[in-house]
């Protein structure tokens, strides 16, 4: 079969690789029909992150299931599923928690797309077959009225956004929500439009690109123009606050914003070993900080309900659905959602 992959910072290309085949009775081997790029996908590609090489590309998207062991019950062959793209057992005593990216049945991190860090035997999506070591706790079914393209970053960016936003607003219906965008880029885009989709009593996106404010406010969210390296903090305050930076600057600026006992979740990954903070400024206003890789799988099924409601549409942060071939040279240029589909 043949499969995406990076064998060197800035070099893709179609290697054909063996077919995985079921290794137990709890597995599922799915045939992926539309990939979506994570915001880590591009820097994987180009070498800008620390991940070795040789990676499968591809953690997010829609598959037809093809096989299933004896065990399985949840979805038969010809389900079209969302994939998460974490390893996840469902039953050790962190995935009953919600911790599906830390499950203790696997290598720590185990994921798709990521490689040795990742673990390789996992491949990527942008590949002819995929095995799920754990079936019935992976695949989502997708819904027969969702657009595949449409919840395409299901497997991932879209609870990652979720989780930024919609327990705060649970826990305060009435807080603003202020995202800061960035590199991480559409999750910023997607944290936005979910708050708005969510009945938030208001919505800022800001950033210093106008093609992320102009789909900012696409979604429903007030754009506001700002440059992260000079500004401190933004005002008014908002008791919710999502840092889509990679910079301390941009982090920073999101901690001096949050209003006195809010909330501040940061997504955008900062790959420097420290990180100044302004904890005496944070003590005063009692921020509740968070950051950590999304616990993706739990949070799949609200996504879709969402989406499911005609309130959010996050087909609106894509900029252009491709070909399935077109991934080898189109993950390497510059975008912030890209959709490629087998027909």
């Amino acid at each position: 079969m043949e499969q995406l992959t990076r064998p060197a910072p800035g070099v893709l290309e179609w290697r054909d690789v063996p077919e995985p085949d079921l290794q137990g009775p709890l597995e599922a081997l799915v045939r992926p029909l539309v990939v979506a790029t994570c915001d880590l996908d591009h820097p994987i590609a180009t070498g800008a992150t620390p991940i070795p090489d040789d990676v499968a590309m591809g953690h997010e998207g829609i598959a037809e299931v093809v096989a299933v062991g004896d065990g399985v019950q949840s979805v038969q062959p010809g389900d079209r599923v969302v994939i998460a793209f974490q390893i996840s057992c469902g039953t050790c005593d962190r995935c009953r928690r919600g911790l599906t990216g830390s499950c203790q049945r696997v290598r720590p991190g185990a994921m798709y797309g990521f490689g040795a860090l990742g673990g390789p035997e996992f491949g990527g999506f942008l590949s002819d077959l995929v095995r799920v070591p754990y079936a019935d706790a992976m695949l989502v079914a997708l819904p027969p009225d969702l657009d595949p393209i449409a919840v395409a970053s299901a497997s991932d960016n879209l609870p990652d956004a979720w989780r930024c936003v919609a327990p705060q607003l649970r826990e305060d219906p009435n807080a603003d929500v202020l995202v800061l965008g960035g590199p991480a880029r559409s999750i910023g885009l997607y944290a936005a439009g979910i708050a708005v989709a969510l009945g938030a009593r208001r919505v800022r996106y800001a950033d210093d690109d106008p093609g992320r404010l102009a789909t900012a406010s696409d979604l429903g969210a007030e754009p506001v123009e700002f440059d992260r390296e000079e500004t401190k903090k933004l005002k008014p305050r908002a008791g919710i606050v999502v840092d889509a930076g990679a910079s301390g600057a941009s982090l920073r600026c999101a901690c001096r914003s949050v209003a006195p006992g809010g909330h501040c979740t940061h997504v955008g990954v900062i790959y420097e070993l420290e990180t100044p903070l302004p904890i005496l400024e944070m003590y005063s206003t009692g921020v509740t900080l968070h950051t950590g890789r999304a616990m993706a799988r739990p949070l799949i099924d609200p996504v879709l309900g969402l989406v499911g409601t005609g309130r959010f549409h996050p087909e609106i942060v894509t900029d252009r659905v491709l070909p399935w071939r077109d991934a080898q040279t189109a993950l390497l240029e510059p975008h912030t959602k890209l959709v490629f589909t087998r027909n």
